[in-house]
């Protein structure tokens, strides 16, 4: 049964002093890591989907369509190359992105009115992406060169040594302006239709873990939709696909501008919303796991750290509140 505000021996959720940076660092790369291995694979039908002149010969269609022609054609391991590029850059990067957004979120809630939270909501999924995409972005660029088709990399590290030899340092960040204009407002969305629909499934504050996932899979969904168009042109940016460089006898693509224009010159308004279901059917799951790991890892590491901190000589009714905290809602 549930508890509810004013019964006895409840304590909310969200009241356990989880104000350890350590915490928040520690449940957020945890939670970045097992979000990007468990979803790599659709990850990869994405960047091939969203490829402007995609394999030779092939119509990618559907998810199904294009997973099931990687794995005939490419071999039964082809959708999950690259990942060891994303545990690498998931860990640190998610780990400031929780951190810095529980931090500013702390800070700034409760020196403005209720009605003003969104805004503050907003505001700290800014200033986490920007963290968060510093770390992530180079990630990203071996991630997707090595998902292409045809990719002449043998492993991740094959790709930041000649990426790096032929086009010097700044390849890593060439996408970085554009992951920005795509992520702010995607993650900006996103925190704020996830505390707006925890606002209606956990009104308790409780840690609920239908809860988080539910929410998490509705803000990755409506976040994912709107982004989709920077998504294609980062890709684009990332990958620098060489039959898309030859069609347009260019030897780089550079700037967000000019991969905006690239992409209506081949693709017309349509091609701004290549593989718009996979990043959809890929964010709602991703993000499901990835809020329902951080929370379950801060729910857990914080009550540790509570009781560690209290007394042994607890009484029975502080013992009462320390198994309520302890249920699984």
């Amino acid at each position: 049964m549930l508890r509810k505000p004013g019964d006895p021996d409840y304590d909310e959720y969200e009241t356990l002093p989880s104000s350890s940076i350590t915490t928040h660092m520690t449940a957020g790369a945890i939670a970045g890591i097992m979000e990007h291995c468990v979803m790599y694979p659709l990850d990869s039908v994405k960047t091939r989907m969203q490829s402007l002149i995609p394999t030779p010969g092939v119509e990618y269609r559907t998810v199904m369509n294009t997973l099931t022609h990687m794995v005939r054609s490419e071999g039964v391991f082809r959708p999950v190359r690259g990942m060891s590029a994303v545990i690498i850059g998931a860990g640190p990067a998610h780990a400031l992105y929780f951190a810095s957004y529980e931090h500013v979120k702390q800070v700034m809630v409760g020196k403005v009115p209720s009605s003003y939270n969104h805004f503050v909501y907003g505001f700290a999924g800014c200033l986490a992406t920007v963290f968060h995409d510093g770390v992530m972005t180079p990630a990203d660029v071996v991630k997707q060169r090595m998902q292409m088709y045809a990719s002449p990399y043998k492993s991740c590290w094959d790709c930041i040594r000649k990426t790096y030899r032929a086009e010097g340092a700044i390849a890593f960040y060439r996408s970085y302006t554009t992951q920005l204009s795509m992520n702010i407002p995607f993650q900006s969305l996103h925190f704020v239709v996830y505390e707006s629909m925890q606002n209606i499934t956990n009104k308790e504050k409780t840690y609920n873990p239908k809860a988080h996932m539910v929410s998490g899979a509705m803000a990755g969904a409506l976040a994912s939709a709107v982004t989709t168009p920077l998504d294609v042109c980062k890709t684009l940016l990332n990958t620098q696909e060489t039959t898309t460089l030859k069609t347009l006898g260019k030897p780089q693509i550079t700037g967000m501008m000019y991969a905006i224009r690239t992409v209506y010159q081949i693709g017309g308004i349509r091609g701004y919303f290549q593989g718009m279901s996979a990043r959809v059917l890929y964010q709602m799951p991703s993000t499901a796991i990835c809020w329902s790991v951080y929370e379950f890892f801060k729910f857990f590491i914080t009550k540790r750290e509570s009781e560690a901190e209290s007394p042994n000589h607890l009484d029975d009714n502080n013992s009462v509140i320390s198994r309520n905290q302890s249920k699984l809602y």
